[in-house]
């Protein structure tokens, strides 16, 4: 795979093609200062990146979208070059407010599609205004809505040009092959995001992915946060491992940088966050090097098997996804 800064899409099975790094802009809503978002948007693009990961969840999109907008308008980009992925959020899984959901994303953004829109989590909460609805005894509300249906309206998107390409994020293989055998589908999904780093390499999932012409798309391929509230901290920091560090010493990398390079030649997407600009500028630096087979080999064998983000709150949901051996 001959990628560089310059040209780094891959194809997807639609025909459609995704830059393999791009930008995550997930962030704790109450914890980040107004801006922030735009500014890290801003200097991703001039450093390069044409893939902007984001969701409505985050209640940032206004900031993505305004970044976009005044790159397009300054002439440095143009809209076909930027890689938008937006995603449904389990509130909004019933087939008929999946369209004006994707459209109040539009709106926000003030764009006029997205190039990718992704099912969040494969588990549907109480439809409504609340994106994480509890009871009065402060138990989950959750909801039975069939992930197929959800999917034809998403075609039903697809077909209206409000979104390029579709995908999932956190599915396993069952609920993968539940939308691949789905009588009658007209749009395979083209991505699952899912938790993939050295520490948790997938290759069961990126094997099954990969026969079916699906890339997978890794958040947190740098480990995550370490907020004991929704993250596994069991698992030791990633960037402290000793062999990436060994690594970064002899291609004059840091960690992070071998981390990723190690998953984009696996073909994998990776879209690490930062909001800060010398790390987005870091991140973004992997296309001078490369690892050998044996490399390849020894950060393949670093696995241990335990996912950071558990979402271990909603384990008791009849579609939890990692019940599953993937």
């Amino acid at each position: 795979m001959n990628l560089s800064a310059a040209k780094h899409r891959i194809c997807l099975n639609d025909g459609n093609s995704i830059p393999i790094i791009g930008l995550g802009t997930y962030s704790e809503p109450l914890a980040t200062k107004k801006g922030d978002c735009v500014a890290a948007v801003k200097a991703a693009i001039d450093v390069g990146y044409r893939h902007i990961d984001g969701a409505y969840l985050y209640r940032n999109e206004h900031e993505v979208g305004e970044a976009i907008r005044e790159k397009i308008a300054q002439g440095k980009v143009r809209r076909e070059d930027i890689f938008y992925c937006g995603k449904l959020w389990s509130t909004s899984h019933e087939p008929t407010f999946v369209r004006p959901t994707l459209e109040k994303t539009l709106k926000t953004l003030q764009l006029e599609y997205v190039d990718l829109y992704i099912i969040e989590i494969p588990m549907a909460f109480k439809p409504g205004d609340e994106f994480y609805p509890k009871d009065e005894n402060g138990q989950w509300l959750y909801h039975k809505t069939d992930l197929c249906a959800t999917w034809e309206a998403l075609e039903a998107c697809k077909d209206a040009g409000l979104v390029k390409s579709l995908g999932v994020s956190n599915f396993n293989r069952r609920q993968l092959e539940l939308i691949l055998n789905k009588p009658g589908l007209k749009y395979k999904p083209v991505i699952n995001q899912v938790e993939c780093h050295p520490y948790f390499t997938q290759p069961k999932l990126l094997k099954f992915c990969q026969q079916h012409d699906i890339i997978i798309t890794a958040y947190s391929p740098l480990g995550t946060a370490r907020n004991p509230s929704w993250v596994n901290v069991s698992s030791p920091p990633l960037l402290k491992d000793a062999y990436l560090n060994s690594l970064g010493r002899k291609y004059n990398k840091t960690a992070a940088q071998v981390a990723l390079r190690f998953n984009i030649q696996r073909g994998v997407v990776v879209i690490p966050k930062s909001f800060s600009p010398e790390r987005i500028k870091e991140n973004f630096q992997i296309f001078d090097f490369s690892l050998t087979e044996e490399e390849m080999k020894n950060v393949e064998g670093l696995n241990k098997n335990v996912r950071f983000v558990e979402l271990h709150m909603w384990r008791d949901h009849p579609e939890y996804p990692f019940f599953d051996e993937y």
